[in-house]
């Protein structure tokens, strides 16, 4: 196997944000407000990101994943990091750290995007709102559970004194994915149907206040709610009490947002990629691509223009067997060529997926590459993500 060209460094793994237990011993794991329920409902509870958590229920990780894509499903998303920033003319503020496009964010809008360090590589990717009634002072963020530490002091650091940054740790915040979850939400006189991907609303369930996101980490349609810790346990007994709905654990929720071809931060993207590499250009407006003025914006507006070295591409084995994280990718000639960051089964699509950075020149699809799993070249291909139909709410159809 010769050396990867000057190639890639391969993504890191970063400590907290595994999607596997991780070194934390029990007795210092955090809880969300669920643990108990969990625990009546058989899960089994590993170290992640630095709490106590599902990875999977009796159903197993299989059934989950499939039950999501087919019905609905329950997840315990509390781990996360919420927050609120308030001061000024926050959205302006805040665009001085992400490439995305904050300026124009309407009232009751969710935006995707990345904070950014001096190089441009990827402190966090995250999620910013505004408020539904439009408060120009103040923006709702969704940050990732093992970054939020990290987070928070970069966010305080560069905004001083013109930001206050709210953290709302008394907060829980469960996910209801998959085609039957608009149905499940509206039969708590919820009005939740129409509501457009990436949109937020206010909204009351069992006389609880609750604020709800219509977006999730699993390609399927569905809502992320945010409700106190108090309210936390009654909502998920409800909702779980609801026919179509099953608790689902970390290693479904893994799987799912694989076979929709979405990045975990800390395997496939980290503090070194770029959003080009990563292909999420998509996330940078026109706006800002053209005026720049965010963290690293030479070297990403230099790969907008010229093209990055390396990109994040879908990998299809043609066998069996899965190509984990870690696993070398070659040329047929046995060339390195890059490293896959994130692989397993997708029981979806019914066999083996991945996706990984490889050199830009064998990123095309339909391109033919080896796969090295314990010593031996496996036959893989670079496809097209996602690996199945996202099926988001848009619109009536």
């Amino acid at each position: 196997m010769k050396a990867v060209a000057d190639a890639i460094p391969p993504v890191r793994s970063k400590p907290g944000e595994n999607r596997v237990p991780d070194s934390a011993t029990y007795d210092t794991l955090l809880t969300t407000p669920l643990d108990a329920l969990h625990r009546s409902l058989g899960a089994k509870m590993v170290p992640f990101a630095g709490y106590s958590m599902p990875v999977q229920y009796p159903l197993g990780v299989m059934k989950e994943h499939l039950h999501t894509r087919t019905a609905a499903g329950l997840f315990d998303v509390s781990h996360m990091g919420q927050a609120d920033l308030v001061g000024g003319d926050i959205a302006v503020a805040l665009e001085a750290l992400v490439p995305g496009d904050l300026q124009t964010l309407q009232p009751g809008r969710i935006r995707y995007t990345q904070l950014l360090n001096d190089d441009g590589g990827m402190i966090d990717d995250l999620m910013v709102a505004s408020p539904v009634d439009g408060t120009s002072n103040r923006v709702h963020l969704v940050v990732n559970a093992g970054c939020k530490d990290k987070d928070y002091a970069a966010l305080q650091a560069a905004l001083g004194d013109c930001a206050v940054l709210e953290k709302k740790d008394s907060h829980a915040l469960l996910a209801l994915q998959g085609p039957l979850a608009a149905t499940v939400l509206s039969r708590f006189d919820v009005d939740c149907v129409d509501m457009p991907f990436m949109s937020l609303r206010p909204v009351t369930v069992n006389g609880v206040d609750v604020v709800i996101s219509r977006c999730g980490y699993t390609g399927e349609d569905g809502y992320e709610i945010s409700v106190s810790a108090e309210g936390a346990d009654a909502l998920a007994k409800s909702l779980l009490n609801q026919p179509e709905v099953e608790p689902i654990g970390l290693g479904a929720r893994d799987s799912l947002r694989l076979e929709s071809g979405l990045c975990l931060y800390g395997h496939d993207i980290d503090d070194t990629t770029s959003p080009v590499e990563a292909d999420l250009l998509w996330s940078v407006s026109k706006r800002r691509r053209a005026e720049g003025g965010f963290p690293g914006d030479a070297r990403i507006l230099k790969e907008i223009n010229e093209g990055p070295s390396r990109v994040r591409v879908g990998l299809k084995p043609t066998g069996r067997a899965p190509a984990r994280e870690g696993a070398v990718i070659e040329t047929l000639e046995g060339d390195a060529v890059g490293v896959v960051t994130s692989g397993g089964f997708g029981p979806t699509v019914e066999g083996p997926i991945a996706m990984g950075y490889v050199v830009a020149v064998h990123a095309k699809v339909g391109t033919h590459l080896h796969l090295i799993v314990r010593g031996k070249a496996l036959d893989a291909e670079v496809v097209a993500m996602p690996f199945v139909q996202q099926r988001y709410y848009r619109g009536i159809k």
